[in-house]
């Protein structure tokens, strides 16, 4: 394996910000940790980096101890964490030369493996960082987290606030620096992006509800999902919420996702409950459940 996790906990004062997390991630694999603001993820990724300690458990990275074997483990892994953190008044080619230095290398020794994301960023190499749009400062701190061909990969939700082509170009360059043999674990609170990973592990409030590849974990999805559309949002979510048989009920785009306590559903008796509501253009279809629905039910 090339990461294992076992039983670490973490808290700050009296918040409780890991609880018990254990799970491994394979050799060559593209792991991802799924869920929101403030759930422990980048917690867990300051304790595999060795930039914090856990209260308890152990973790190795790359067949290194994260507390007895720290020097390895920062010259075996690569680390791009959430908050850009270059040097913003050095330019491009001086912020991977500055990085390659310390990692006694040069960009011209490693240049095959960041090369499909340097020709990218290599027009702008005499720009400041601090004067790059938000793709290509996210393109030049992964060439920094690569540039001395790390075993392990770590990215902190490394497209939050990008926009969606660059967010797209970025999982297309994950997945090749995954057939070149890196491990990469990243975290992210988007759940369309879960569905680009090998497994996924869903954390909320610092432990993990599930663990299993993007597909399986769709499949475990409890109940039939139904699509409802009216001419009033708003007035659809109360609505539902007022019906008495409802289970679930979240926006989700144009739609209402929404599941019933009944086994029995019948969608017609649910029109007549929303027409008396007087809601009108009502529409109940099913729709097959995504990765962001799974994770609501399991965070409930």
């Amino acid at each position: 394996m090339s990461i294992t996790i076992s039983n670490i906990s973490k808290s700050y004062k009296k918040v409780n910000a890991l609880t018990d997390i254990s799970f491994e991630v394979k050799e060559g694999e593209l792991f991802g940790l799924i869920g929101p603001d403030g759930a422990g993820k980048t917690t867990l990724f300051r304790i595999l980096t060795t930039l914090l300690f856990a209260d308890q458990g152990d973790a190795t990275v790359a067949g290194y101890d994260v507390v007895k074997d720290y020097k390895q483990i920062r010259n075996s892994v690569g680390y791009m964490p959430g908050k850009f953190s270059l040097y913003q008044d050095m330019t491009v080619k001086e912020n991977l030369n500055f990085f390659a230095t310390i990692f006694g290398t040069t960009i011209e020794e490693n240049y095959e493996l960041i090369r499909d994301i340097y020709v990218q960023i290599e027009p702008f190499k005499k720009r400041r960082a601090g004067k790059l749009s938000g793709g290509m400062k996210q393109k030049l701190a992964l060439c920094c987290a690569l540039i001395h061909k790390p075993k392990v990969l770590f990215l902190d939700e490394p497209t939050t606030g990008v926009d969606p082509v660059s967010r797209k170009e970025f999982w297309e360059m994950l997945k090749r620096l995954q057939q070149k043999g890196i491990t990469i674990l990243v975290s992210t609170p988007y759940m369309d992006e879960a569905a680009l990973c090998d497994r996924i592990a869903f954390i909320q409030e610092g432990k993990i509800l599930e663990i299993d590849t993007p597909q399986a974990i769709v499949k475990h999805y409890p109940k039939p999902l139904y699509n409802v559309k009216a001419n009033n949002m708003y007035a659809l979510i109360q609505g539902l919420k007022a019906y008495e048989h409802h289970y679930s009920v979240y926006p989700f785009g144009e739609f209402v996702h929404y599941t019933d306590k009944r086994t029995d559903f019948d969608s017609s008796d649910l029109n007549a409950f929303l027409e008396s509501q007087g809601l009108k253009d009502i529409t109940i279809e099913p729709t097959a459940p995504t990765i962001e629905d799974t994770f609501m039910e399991l965070a409930k």
